[in-house]
């Protein structure tokens, strides 16, 4: 063959595959609202025409929508796959603004890139309160508007078994939320599943997902979502459900062993992360990006390197904190242990998310009978919760939380009222001990139903909503003293909140002291915790920087007489004088 009928060969070759190879190519767009509430949903369908063969997979097509807010803050948010209702591909954004908003949706494949037009909607003044975040005392959280958020419920597995078939319902949502409850926290089935493979994202459990967080953000109701449950990184450890190794894709690439210090396992991570972003990232109702329940229950960990999976911690914490444009916070657990202190991670999560379950190493009573006890079980219980919490405080400046408790893992069983009266006083002295959310029970089921889903949580609920968390300055916890029982509180600038009690009898009648506070009067509100009621507000005076408090035996309410029991909250607030009006006369001279 001539040189020359070589070079039209290949110039037809070149001139075919580029005919056949094209660019992406956007059909169409559909924007579903032309205007949306501010923290609302504002969601895009696309029609492409493109060139891959995974579509969850960024490397082969990737879908990003540049949005610009009225004030000029550019958003990069990630298309994603969804092929649970026939969608294909989405876009999912929530706009932290109101006015108009700018966006432009670019497609990139293996064989070019294309950009849409600009196109606009409008982001209207709503009452959605945002994403969570840390306040400014970096204790407690609030919304991202600034109003405040103490957490106050459990955990609720929902089993995401598909569409409208999970445990998780609206009439068990509707009843948790008229009795306090703000928030849930969940773990889910990885979404690479065996069935999906590696890389591909079970479109059933998604869709699941996508039904939980609508039920959720109608009600203004929050999740925690647990992405890595320990059972499905464990090959040998603890045995019976908590190993689900079996069930999970990874090992077509490594080990269990090894699934932490994996660079190819961690490069299908980070594209798994995107979608976790993509797709649900956009919701008010992400409470918490909950990375790792109960780390140590991994081959990864126990087989593998603890200081590694620390840095694989790390590694997610950073990829959320660079690529989630919402800066959702992030959480992650040791088993609940008295001896599985994770250091690593509290240093490395927004919250620390401290693990409780007695009976494994904590304090706690195991002779036969009450009465040859050297302490009281429940008075072992809250102590070892005041405990923790206390440590965790003082080591690290960040919101701390009991990520994990409860269970049958105590001296009484479920159903039993002393079961009844840990749950309550667990509730109680993580609150006044300096927890940013009630401690999470494992976990709302027919089992435990009684224990938890009842007034306990109103009364709870009652009273956290009277503090103003997120606007607490010059917070420090703080001991109250009462004759024969213990007394636990948070001291700020701004009031005093605490919780006293006595489980071997009762705090009926007794005296409790406070010290440490400024000199002045003080608002007074007791506040008895069964029954959900604050006593008449009474004012008392601190002339030493203390004050003694005599707790009623009885108070009447109507024509009952109310017992006061084995605890009683409070809450302390100074008087702030009323300024005097001036008592000069105006005068006019006269002449």
């Amino acid at each position: 063959m001539t040189h020359h009928k070589l070079l039209a060969l290949v110039t037809f070759i070149a001139c075919h595959v580029t005919s056949v190879v094209a660019q992406p190519e956007i059909l169409n767009i559909r924007q579903r609202q032309d205007s949306v509430g501010q923290y609302e949903k504002f969601e895009i369908d696309l029609s492409l025409k493109a060139n891959y063969t995974n579509p969850f997979d960024p490397e082969e097509i990737d879908i990003t929508a540049t949005f610009k807010s009225p004030t000029g803050r550019e958003w990069k948010i990630p298309g994603f796959y969804n092929y649970s209702q026939g969608m294909y591909w989405q876009v999912r954004f929530s706009p932290a603004e109101t006015g108009i908003y700018q966006y432009q949706v670019s497609v990139k494949d293996r064989t070019g890139q294309v950009a849409d037009e600009t196109r606009t909607f409008k982001a209207t003044a709503s009452k959605r309160k945002g994403w969570l975040q840390v306040a400014s005392n970096k204790r407690y959280l609030q919304h991202a508007e600034g109003s405040q958020f103490f957490g106050v419920g459990f955990w609720y597995n929902d089993n995401y078994a598909g569409f409208n078939s999970g445990r998780v319902t609206p009439e068990n949502l509707d009843e948790l939320k008229s009795l306090g409850v703000n928030f849930i926290s969940t773990y889910i089935t990885p979404l690479e599943t065996i069935g999906s493979g590696l890389g591909r994202y079970d479109q059933n459990i998604c869709g699941r997902l996508d039904q939980l967080f609508e039920m959720l953000e109608e009600r203004d109701m929050l999740l925690s979502l647990n992405l890595w449950f320990h059972s499905y990184l464990s090959e040998t450890v603890w045995g019976g459900g908590n190993i689900r190794w079996y069930t999970n894709p990874y090992q077509q690439i490594c080990a269990a062993k090894d699934f932490y210090r994996s660079v190819e396992a961690w490069k299908y991570q980070e594209k798994l992360y995107r979608y976790f972003i993509a797709r649900w990232g956009y919701s008010r109702s992400l409470a918490l990006w909950f990375v790792v329940d109960e780390v140590n229950g991994t081959d990864g960990w126990v087989s593998g390197d603890s200081l590694g999976a620390a840095k694989w911690a790390g590694q997610v914490q950073d990829y959320f904190k660079k690529h989630d444009p919402y800066n959702h916070l992030t959480t992650g657990t040791r088993s609940g242990g008295i001896k599985e202190y994770w250091h690593e991670g509290y240093q490395i999560f927004d919250i620390a998310g401290r693990e409780i379950y007695e009976a494994q190493g904590f304090p706690i009573t195991k002779s036969a009978s009450l009465d040859s006890a050297d302490i009281h079980p429940l008075t072992h219980s809250y102590k070892n919760y005041a405990g923790q919490i206390t440590k965790i405080w003082n080591s690290y400046e960040k919101p701390v939380i009991i990520g994990e408790t409860g269970w049958d893992h105590t001296f009484y069983e479920p159903g039993m009222p002393g079961y009844l009266a840990l749950y309550h006083n667990t509730l109680w002295v993580t609150l006044t001990t300096g927890s940013a959310m009630s401690p999470f029970w494992w976990a709302y089921s027919g089992r435990l139903n009684d224990n938890i889903v009842n007034g306990q949580l109103t009364s709870y609920r009652k009273f956290t909503d009277q503090i103003p968390f997120q606007r607490l300055t010059g917070i420090t916890p703080m001991e109250v003293m009462i004759p024969g029982g213990h007394g636990y509180a948070i001291r700020s600038n701004e009031m005093v909140f605490g919780w006293v009690v006595n489980s071997g009898t009762d705090v009926a009648g007794d005296s409790i002291h406070i010290s440490s506070l400024k000199p002045g009067k003080f608002k007074l509100r007791l506040y008895h915790t069964w029954r959900g009621e604050f006593l008449p507000e009474k004012q008392i005076e601190s002339s030493s920087g203390s004050v003694s408090i005599k707790l009623p035996y009885l108070h009447t309410t109507g024509s009952h007489a109310n017992y006061t029991g084995s605890d009683m909250a409070f809450i302390l607030e100074p008087v702030v004088p009323v300024p005097q009006a001036s008592s000069k006369r105006s005068t006019k001279k006269r002449n």
